[in-house]
């Protein structure tokens, strides 16, 4: 009788230090996906203020948009928080869009060179981030279902596990997309 506990009791203690080494590597995917959208994110950040000036150059009277998205560009630099920062990211997006299509009012913007190595620089990180984000997203999915489920749940409870956030948004419909008004990001 006591070989049985002792067995039993060794294959729960195994069962729970399985559980906790599944839990800490769904933890660390979830850093490390973190990591890869936070490099697209500096990545984005830099080319801001050199997109911002090329169009500056060719849209005097687009200030304000142009301003708009130089805010988002620092408050997002500033956000600490995953699920604050997704939404300033956001509506960044949408105010480089905005700056980009300002290029078709512009034949002479459209043409520069440095403009178009600035804008496929942007859309390439866009793409890039689009994937970190997914794959961020995927992690943080696994990782919080584990937190939620039987047994992994009583591991995640005794060590105190916390859920992560979802960063931005969680499909790739337009109609997630926020408006953008001259002048305004909404």
């Amino acid at each position: 009788m006591m070989n049985i506990i002792t067995v039993a009791g060794a294959a729960i203690f195994i069962f729970g230090v399985w559980l906790y080494n599944r839990l800490i590597r769904g933890r660390n995917r979830v850093a490390t996906a973190w990591s890869d959208i936070d490099v697209q994110l500096q990545r984005r950040h830099d080319l801001i203020p050199r997109l911002v000036t090329a169009v500056d150059q060719y849209a005097r009277y687009e200030r304000a948009t142009l301003e708009a998205v130089t805010e988002l560009r620092a408050a997002a630099m500033r956000a600490v928080d995953v699920r604050a920062k997704g939404e300033i990211e956001e509506k960044l997006s949408a105010g480089i869009v905005r700056i980009i299509a300002l290029a078709e009012n512009y034949p002479d913007l459209k043409a520069n060179e440095n403009f178009m190595n600035l804008q496929n620089e942007l859309i390439e990180t866009e793409n890039y981030l689009q994937f970190a984000r997914r794959y961020y997203n995927g992690s943080v999915r696994d990782y919080n279902t584990m937190i939620e489920t039987v047994p992994s749940n009583i591991v995640a409870g005794g060590f105190r596990f916390e859920q992560k956030d979802f960063f931005q948004k969680t499909s790739d419909d337009a109609a997630n997309v926020p408006l953008v008004k001259l002048g305004s990001i909404e």
